[in-house]
């Protein structure tokens, strides 16, 4: 029997490796632009954060995203992302 090997990405704000899935993927797509993808198929560059809105303080305070694509992440896209991490955990 085979096993399915589970993709695993640490998350930027602690350091910890989660399963893919688990994590919310930050794109900077081929345009320089940044979003956040939930389903992970965006194309682009991709660093990944746990649920935790912890962490993207954390992760900005650090200037993880910065290292992570290459480039200066404007404050109203960390404020997005913010936003979105909050909706998206009243969602459940």
């Amino acid at each position: 029997m085979q096993h399915k090997k589970i993709p695993m990405r640490q998350c930027l704000g602690c350091r910890t490796m989660y399963e893919k899935r688990a994590l919310i993927r930050a794109v900077r797509s081929p345009e320089g632009e940044i979003t956040l993808d939930f389903r992970g198929k965006a194309p682009g560059r991709g660093a990944y954060l746990c649920q935790n809105p912890e962490c993207l303080k954390k992760a900005r305070k650090a200037r993880a995203l910065e290292r992570a694509f290459g480039c200066d992440i404007p404050a109203e896209v960390y404020d997005a992302l913010e936003k979105r991490m909050e909706e998206a955990g009243h969602a459940d």
